[in-house]
């Protein structure tokens, strides 16, 4: 299939390569002309500006955004709803406030477009390892372009399949769902990144408690350990009920260096954390982990401990962030 590409950043620049890789033809473009030359280089067509990608995009076009939430995102799509024609298909890819997609939605499908929030997980990692998709949009916009969806996710692999699935959706073991209506993809991931402020938030403050366990001085003569948490993290991945791939990330940076001199530990949130606390809220849902992590994140900036530093080395991993300069 053919899909234009805005944006060629970490996460759209290896979309777009798992995409040729399989024998998708992809129009690209970023504001920057480097991405986009390197990308021709490996296959791609690189458009010079909007207008010109939606010109060397066959009807009926697929585009997708993958841009930061917020003004640029917004702006990108309302340019775009002036050049596609009546069944194209837009697509937010990046971490997009779900109500922000449902009015969107309304916008476009009064212009006779569809529109897909696609809530994507994965990381810097995922050329290789695929991408975790959640969609949202109407099933026709879904379905045609499913083969899209099907390249760029990661497949079934080398997991063990669950028990008792007989009969259900097979996308889903494949790493792709079609979640819903227009906003359903990025609640869904919304609510993903929540639980992973939590899961992080865990591992941080067992990695913080392991290494003041082991301070001897001002503590009672028991705590006479000398815990070496890279080792520590690297039994917890064999066989252990909490392997998992932060704490991949997590062994790695340790073993890496033990006292992560590397991270201050001021630990920034991208918007997902407190959308999903207000979307608790708004529903009357307990979600007091989830909560407690996201306030961990804003004490951050003013105090940082080692549990901080884990969570600095668990993102710069999976998602390449670079920790916020001192103001």
């Amino acid at each position: 299939m053919q899909l234009g590409m805005i944006g060629l950043g970490r996460m759209g620049a290896n979309i777009v390569r798992r995409l040729m890789k399989a024998g998708h033809e992809c129009v690209v473009y970023d504001r920057d002309p480097k991405p986009g030359a390197a990308l021709a280089g490996e296959g791609a067509i690189a458009a010079s500006d909007l207008a010109d990608l939606v010109s060397k995009l066959k009807a009926p076009r697929a585009i997708w955004v993958m841009l930061p939430a917020g003004e640029i995102t917004e702006a990108t799509l309302k340019e775009l709803a002036g050049l596609v024609l009546p069944g194209d298909t837009l697509i937010d890819g990046g971490n997009a406030f779900w109500k922000d997609d449902v009015r969107r939605g309304k916008e476009l499908a009064a212009k006779g477009l569809h529109y897909l929030d696609v809530g994507t997980s994965g990381g810097v990692h995922g050329l290789d390892r695929g991408y975790c998709l959640m969609i949202g949009g109407a099933k026709e916009a879904f379905d045609r372009l499913e083969p899209i969806f099907k390249t760029l996710a990661p497949g079934k692999g080398g997991i063990e399949p669950t028990k008792h699935r007989d009969g259900r959706n097979p996308r889903s073991e494949e790493g792709y769902l079609h979640c819903g209506p227009v906003g359903a993809g990025h609640f869904v991931k919304m609510v993903h990144n929540g639980i992973e402020y939590g899961m992080m938030q865990a591992f941080a403050e067992g990695f913080d408690l392991l290494r003041n366990a082991s301070a001897k001085e001002g503590l009672p003569p028991e705590y006479g350990f000398d815990f070496d948490v890279a080792e520590v993290s690297e039994v917890w991945r064999r066989g252990s009920v909490v392997t998992s791939w932060l704490l991949d990330l997590t062994a790695e940076a340790l073993a890496a260096d033990e006292d992560l001199s590397a991270y201050t530990g001021n630990v920034s949130d991208s918007g997902e954390g407190r959308w999903t606390v207000e979307a608790a809220l708004d529903t009357a849902t307990p979600a007091e982990v989830l909560t407690s992590a996201l306030y961990t994140r804003f004490r951050s900036r003013k105090d940082h401990t080692f549990a901080e530093k884990i969570l600095s080395a668990m993102r710069a991993g999976f998602g390449g962030h670079v920790e916020p300069k001192k103001p």
